[in-house]
Protein backbone atom coordinates (compact mmCIF):
# COMPACT_ATOMS: atom_id res chain seq x y z
CA UNK A 1 0.00 0.00 0.00
CA UNK A 2 3.08 2.42 1.15
CA UNK A 3 4.95 1.61 -2.35
CA UNK A 4 0.87 2.23 -4.18
CA UNK A 5 0.85 5.66 -2.58
CA UNK A 6 3.85 6.77 -3.29
CA UNK A 7 3.46 5.66 -7.11
CA UNK A 8 -0.33 7.75 -7.31
CA UNK A 9 1.82 11.01 -5.50
CA UNK A 10 4.20 10.80 -7.70
CA UNK A 11 1.85 10.53 -11.09
CA UNK A 12 -0.08 13.64 -9.32
CA UNK A 13 3.37 15.66 -9.08
CA UNK A 14 3.88 14.86 -12.47
CA UNK A 15 0.66 16.04 -14.18
CA UNK A 16 0.61 18.95 -12.14
CA UNK A 17 4.45 19.98 -13.32
CA UNK A 18 3.04 19.30 -17.07
CA UNK A 19 -0.22 20.86 -16.56
CA UNK A 20 2.12 23.89 -15.41
CA UNK A 21 4.53 23.41 -17.90
CA UNK A 22 1.28 23.49 -20.90
CA UNK A 23 -0.22 26.80 -18.81
CA UNK A 24 2.92 28.47 -19.20
CA UNK A 25 3.65 27.91 -22.67
CA UNK A 26 0.42 29.43 -23.80
CA UNK A 27 0.48 32.29 -21.38
CA UNK A 28 4.05 33.16 -21.21
CA UNK A 29 3.80 35.03 -24.57
CA UNK A 30 0.78 37.22 -23.76
CA UNK A 31 0.89 40.05 -25.87
CA UNK A 32 -0.66 42.26 -22.93
CA UNK A 33 -4.37 43.72 -22.80
CA UNK A 34 -6.47 44.92 -25.64
CA UNK A 35 -7.24 48.83 -25.57
CA UNK A 36 -10.62 50.40 -25.37
CA UNK A 37 -12.63 48.55 -28.52
CA UNK A 38 -11.05 45.43 -27.96
CA UNK A 39 -7.74 46.42 -30.37
CA UNK A 40 -4.05 45.90 -29.25
CA UNK A 41 -2.05 48.85 -28.07
CA UNK A 42 -0.09 49.96 -30.88
CA UNK A 43 3.20 49.60 -30.61
CA UNK A 44 4.72 52.55 -29.64
CA UNK A 45 1.91 53.34 -26.93
CA UNK A 46 2.83 54.83 -23.65
CA UNK A 47 1.58 53.06 -20.26
CA UNK A 48 2.66 54.33 -16.65
CA UNK A 49 3.56 52.38 -13.69
CA UNK A 50 2.23 54.33 -10.53
CA UNK A 51 3.89 53.21 -7.50
CA UNK A 52 4.71 54.39 -3.64
CA UNK A 53 8.15 53.47 -3.23
CA UNK A 54 11.56 52.41 -4.66
CA UNK A 55 11.53 48.39 -5.23
CA UNK A 56 8.13 48.27 -5.74
CA UNK A 57 8.46 48.90 -9.61
CA UNK A 58 10.75 44.61 -9.13
CA UNK A 59 9.17 43.13 -5.95
CA UNK A 60 5.45 43.51 -7.46
CA UNK A 61 5.45 44.68 -11.47
CA UNK A 62 8.56 42.97 -12.92
CA UNK A 63 6.31 40.94 -15.09
CA UNK A 64 4.14 43.18 -16.42
CA UNK A 65 7.15 45.56 -17.23
CA UNK A 66 9.38 43.54 -18.74
CA UNK A 67 6.88 42.10 -20.97
CA UNK A 68 4.85 45.94 -21.88
CA UNK A 69 8.57 47.30 -22.61
CA UNK A 70 9.27 44.15 -24.59
CA UNK A 71 6.00 44.63 -26.75
CA UNK A 72 7.53 47.99 -27.92
CA UNK A 73 5.24 49.93 -25.90
CA UNK A 74 6.49 53.39 -24.21
CA UNK A 75 7.24 52.28 -20.30
CA UNK A 76 7.15 55.42 -17.58
CA UNK A 77 6.86 54.83 -14.23
CA UNK A 78 6.09 57.72 -11.14
CA UNK A 79 6.89 56.89 -7.78
CA UNK A 80 5.57 58.62 -5.16
CA UNK A 81 8.08 58.74 -2.64
CA UNK A 82 11.97 58.75 -2.15
CA UNK A 83 11.39 55.77 0.12
CA UNK A 84 12.62 57.70 3.30
CA UNK A 85 11.14 55.91 6.09
CA UNK A 86 14.98 55.02 7.38
CA UNK A 87 16.49 57.85 6.37
CA UNK A 88 17.97 56.81 2.79
CA UNK A 89 15.78 58.40 0.27
CA UNK A 90 19.14 59.82 -1.45
CA UNK A 91 20.43 55.88 -1.65
CA UNK A 92 16.94 54.43 -2.89
CA UNK A 93 16.62 56.98 -5.51
CA UNK A 94 19.42 56.03 -7.00
CA UNK A 95 18.83 52.70 -6.66
CA UNK A 96 15.47 52.93 -8.39
CA UNK A 97 17.13 54.50 -11.91
CA UNK A 98 19.08 51.74 -11.65
CA UNK A 99 16.50 49.47 -11.05
CA UNK A 100 14.69 50.47 -14.07
CA UNK A 101 17.21 50.70 -16.77
CA UNK A 102 17.60 46.86 -15.87
CA UNK A 103 13.72 46.83 -16.64
CA UNK A 104 13.55 49.02 -19.49
CA UNK A 105 13.03 52.09 -18.32
CA UNK A 106 15.25 54.91 -19.29
CA UNK A 107 15.76 57.25 -16.55
CA UNK A 108 14.09 60.57 -18.87
CA UNK A 109 10.65 58.26 -18.14
CA UNK A 110 11.25 57.68 -14.63
CA UNK A 111 9.65 60.72 -12.16
CA UNK A 112 10.35 59.98 -8.43
CA UNK A 113 8.51 62.57 -5.98
CA UNK A 114 9.19 63.85 -2.64
CA UNK A 115 5.89 65.52 -1.95
CA UNK A 116 6.00 66.78 2.22
CA UNK A 117 2.24 65.20 2.41
CA UNK A 118 3.07 61.82 0.65
CA UNK A 119 6.04 60.44 3.08
CA UNK A 120 7.25 56.66 3.03
CA UNK A 121 5.63 56.03 6.10
CA UNK A 122 2.70 53.30 7.00
CA UNK A 123 1.18 55.27 9.29
CA UNK A 124 0.41 58.08 7.34
CA UNK A 125 -2.88 58.16 5.16
CA UNK A 126 -1.97 59.75 2.01
CA UNK A 127 -4.51 61.67 0.60
CA UNK A 128 -5.76 60.31 -2.67
CA UNK A 129 -7.53 63.73 -4.17
CA UNK A 130 -3.67 64.64 -4.11
CA UNK A 131 -2.60 61.90 -5.78
CA UNK A 132 -4.99 61.51 -8.17
CA UNK A 133 -4.26 65.51 -9.71
CA UNK A 134 -0.26 64.21 -9.15
CA UNK A 135 -1.26 61.26 -11.87
CA UNK A 136 -3.93 62.93 -13.93
CA UNK A 137 -1.10 65.38 -14.62
CA UNK A 138 1.72 62.84 -15.59
CA UNK A 139 -0.60 60.70 -17.96
CA UNK A 140 -1.88 64.13 -19.95
CA UNK A 141 1.90 64.95 -20.08
CA UNK A 142 3.25 61.66 -21.22
CA UNK A 143 -0.12 60.56 -23.32
CA UNK A 144 -0.49 57.88 -21.61
CA UNK A 145 -3.12 55.68 -22.70
CA UNK A 146 -2.51 52.98 -20.02
CA UNK A 147 -2.21 52.84 -16.10
CA UNK A 148 -1.00 50.11 -13.86
CA UNK A 149 -1.08 50.33 -10.14
CA UNK A 150 -2.07 47.91 -7.02
CA UNK A 151 -5.37 46.80 -5.85
CA UNK A 152 -7.39 47.63 -2.50
CA UNK A 153 -5.20 45.41 -0.50
CA UNK A 154 -2.22 46.63 -1.86
CA UNK A 155 -0.19 42.73 -2.50
CA UNK A 156 1.20 43.67 1.09
CA UNK A 157 -1.54 45.98 2.55
CA UNK A 158 0.75 48.68 3.15
CA UNK A 159 -1.29 52.03 3.18
CA UNK A 160 0.94 53.86 0.50
CA UNK A 161 -0.06 50.86 -2.24
CA UNK A 162 -3.46 51.74 -0.99
CA UNK A 163 -4.05 54.41 -1.17
CA UNK A 164 -2.66 54.94 -4.98
CA UNK A 165 -5.53 52.33 -5.61
CA UNK A 166 -8.25 54.79 -4.26
CA UNK A 167 -6.71 57.94 -6.19
CA UNK A 168 -6.84 55.74 -9.59
CA UNK A 169 -10.78 54.47 -8.38
CA UNK A 170 -11.34 58.58 -7.90
CA UNK A 171 -9.84 58.98 -11.66
CA UNK A 172 -11.96 56.88 -12.99
CA UNK A 173 -15.26 57.38 -11.58
CA UNK A 174 -15.05 60.93 -12.35
CA UNK A 175 -13.99 59.89 -15.64
CA UNK A 176 -10.94 62.11 -15.72
CA UNK A 177 -8.64 59.98 -17.63
CA UNK A 178 -8.56 60.63 -21.14
CA UNK A 179 -11.09 58.61 -23.62
CA UNK A 180 -9.48 55.26 -24.18
CA UNK A 181 -6.72 55.10 -21.46
CA UNK A 182 -7.29 52.41 -19.48
CA UNK A 183 -5.96 51.76 -15.27
CA UNK A 184 -5.68 48.10 -14.67
CA UNK A 185 -4.89 46.89 -10.84
CA UNK A 186 -2.34 43.99 -9.51
CA UNK A 187 -4.29 41.26 -8.06
CA UNK A 188 -3.73 40.54 -4.11
CA UNK A 189 -3.47 36.77 -3.23
CA UNK A 190 -3.24 35.28 0.27
CA UNK A 191 -0.21 34.59 1.69
CA UNK A 192 -0.03 30.63 0.58
CA UNK A 193 -0.51 31.59 -2.63
CA UNK A 194 2.18 34.88 -2.85
CA UNK A 195 4.77 32.42 -1.58
CA UNK A 196 4.48 29.27 -3.53
CA UNK A 197 6.47 31.00 -6.76
CA UNK A 198 5.75 29.52 -10.39
CA UNK A 199 3.64 26.91 -8.52
CA UNK A 200 0.88 29.62 -8.58
CA UNK A 201 0.53 29.59 -12.15
CA UNK A 202 -2.49 27.23 -12.80
CA UNK A 203 -4.60 29.29 -10.07
CA UNK A 204 -3.80 32.32 -11.36
CA UNK A 205 -4.94 30.64 -14.83
CA UNK A 206 -8.05 29.26 -13.27
CA UNK A 207 -8.65 32.91 -11.06
CA UNK A 208 -10.92 35.61 -12.88
CA UNK A 209 -8.17 37.79 -14.36
CA UNK A 210 -8.05 40.82 -17.19
CA UNK A 211 -4.61 39.97 -18.14
CA UNK A 212 -1.72 37.80 -17.00
CA UNK A 213 2.21 38.45 -17.45
CA UNK A 214 4.49 35.28 -17.25
CA UNK A 215 8.35 35.43 -17.28
CA UNK A 216 10.09 33.40 -18.90
CA UNK A 217 13.38 32.06 -17.06
CA UNK A 218 15.65 34.44 -18.25
CA UNK A 219 13.62 37.32 -17.93
CA UNK A 220 12.89 36.37 -14.57
CA UNK A 221 16.70 36.52 -14.21
CA UNK A 222 16.17 40.19 -15.32
CA UNK A 223 13.63 40.93 -12.69
CA UNK A 224 16.21 39.41 -10.18
CA UNK A 225 18.38 41.65 -11.10
CA UNK A 226 16.92 44.44 -10.73
CA UNK A 227 15.85 43.99 -7.52
CA UNK A 228 19.60 43.23 -6.55
CA UNK A 229 20.13 46.96 -7.59
CA UNK A 230 18.29 47.92 -4.14
CA UNK A 231 21.02 46.73 -2.20
CA UNK A 232 19.79 49.00 0.77
CA UNK A 233 16.53 46.51 0.81
CA UNK A 234 18.43 43.39 0.59
CA UNK A 235 18.01 42.28 4.01
CA UNK A 236 17.70 38.27 4.52
CA UNK A 237 13.93 37.49 3.87
CA UNK A 238 14.31 39.93 0.30
CA UNK A 239 16.69 37.39 -0.51
CA UNK A 240 13.97 34.24 0.28
CA UNK A 241 11.42 36.43 -1.65
CA UNK A 242 13.09 36.36 -4.82
CA UNK A 243 12.64 32.88 -5.22
CA UNK A 244 9.60 32.23 -3.57
CA UNK A 245 7.44 35.32 -4.66
CA UNK A 246 5.16 34.69 -7.38
CA UNK A 247 4.45 38.51 -7.96
CA UNK A 248 8.68 37.82 -9.58
CA UNK A 249 7.18 35.17 -12.05
CA UNK A 250 3.60 36.31 -12.43
CA UNK A 251 1.12 39.47 -12.45
CA UNK A 252 -2.06 39.17 -13.11
CA UNK A 253 -4.85 42.60 -13.34
CA UNK A 254 -8.04 43.70 -13.12
CA UNK A 255 -9.44 46.32 -15.76
CA UNK A 256 -10.63 48.69 -13.22
CA UNK A 257 -14.51 49.19 -14.06
CA UNK A 258 -17.49 51.54 -13.02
Amino acid sequence: METLGLCLLSALICCYYFWIRNIYRKNSGDPGPPAAGGERPRPGAAALLVTAHPDDECMFFAPALLRLAGRGLSVHLLCLSTGNFYKQGDVRKKELLQSCAVLGIPSSRVTILDHSDLPDNPRVQWDPALIAMLILRHVQIHHISLVLTFDEDGVSGHANHIALYYAIRKLHSEKKLPNGCQALVLQSTNVLRKYISILDLPISWLRPHYVMYILHSWEYQQAKKAMYCHQSQLLWFRHLYLYISRYMFINTFHLMSQ
